[in-house]
């Protein structure tokens, strides 16, 4: 495993200053996306992807460990759980696709979806598990791995739901954040079950009610998570995702600090 930062964890940074920054922390890879200062150019990289991608890539002085795409402006716009942006959706993907396998990032992460209307979560999960069908068939000759991120406020928030979409939609993989289910309650060793289906991995300290906290002050436990990890046979990135933002009230952290303490801690983890 190996450890890459969000980019979207450092708002008033650039993509290219983000770069640099993880570079002289010693972090070996770099998540991407369409938020904040470090924002790709979304349009580009819908329209002309292979040649953006290029762009991005000797611009980097790092890999790209995964790219965070989100179909529409927000959340619930054009999301997995609503039949009606499954052809759009589609045609956007192909171009996300060419973008990661031109610039080397092995996975893609989308979001599940939200509650459409008078939809129950089985409703919106059954529509999410055929939004993914072609999404998942366009992937399959890439390289590249698809993976849904199971988060609060969507209605995929337990880990017994999130395994039920990974078994109803084969070759779907999950973008795991163990605080989205340590923030509603659930114990670690219930979010472990979900390891065996992980394809990208983010990293920031929880608690019940807290989606993110100093890494002192919160309830996961981090050798433990790793070690389930690798012994599920996950052998992918592992980013840090401490946040400065709004959602959920995650604005409280010094980011800087707690990135280098999950640093810190999975190097000595890692080191015999």
């Amino acid at each position: 495993m190996k450890l890459s930062v969000t980019s979207w964890s450092f708002p008033e940074l650039s993509l290219d200053e983000v770069g640099g920054l993880a570079k002289l922390l010693g972090i070996e890879g770099l998540d991407v996306g369409y938020f904040y200062r470090s924002a790709l150019d979304r349009t580009r990289l819908l329209t002309t992807p292979e040649t953006y991608a290029d762009e991005v890539r000797r611009r980097l002085p790092l890999p790209v460990s995964n790219l965070y795409h989100l179909f529409g402006n927000g959340v619930a716009d054009r999301n997995l759980a609503d039949p009606a942006s499954r052809a759009a959706n589609a045609a956007d993907f192909t171009a996300v696709l060419k973008f990661c396998a031109a610039i080397g990032a092995p996975t893609v992460f989308i979001l599940p979806g939200v509650i459409n209307g008078a939809q129950s979560r089985s409703q919106a999960l059954g529509e999410t598990v055929e939004s993914l069908k072609p999404l998942l068939d366009l992937a399959a000759t890439t390289g590249v791995t698809v993976c849904v991120e199971p988060h609060i406020h969507s209605y995929l928030e337990s880990p017994a739901l999130a395994a039920e979409l990974c078994e109803q939609a084969p070759g779907v993989k999950l973008a795991l954040d163990y605080a989205h289910f340590a923030v509603a309650g659930y114990r670690q060793d219930e979010i472990d079950a979900l390891a065996r289906w992980a394809g990208h991995v983010h990293l920031r300290q929880a608690r019940p009610g807290a989606l993110q906290t100093k890494l002192d002050q919160g309830t996961l436990n981090f050798p433990a998570l790793f070690a389930t990890l690798r012994d599920a046979g996950y052998d992918g990135w592992l980013a840090a995702e401490v946040v400065h933002q709004g959602y959920f009230d995650t604005l409280h952290d010094d980011v800087l600090s707690e990135t280098v303490k999950l640093r810190d801690l999975f190097r000595a983890w890692r080191t015999p």
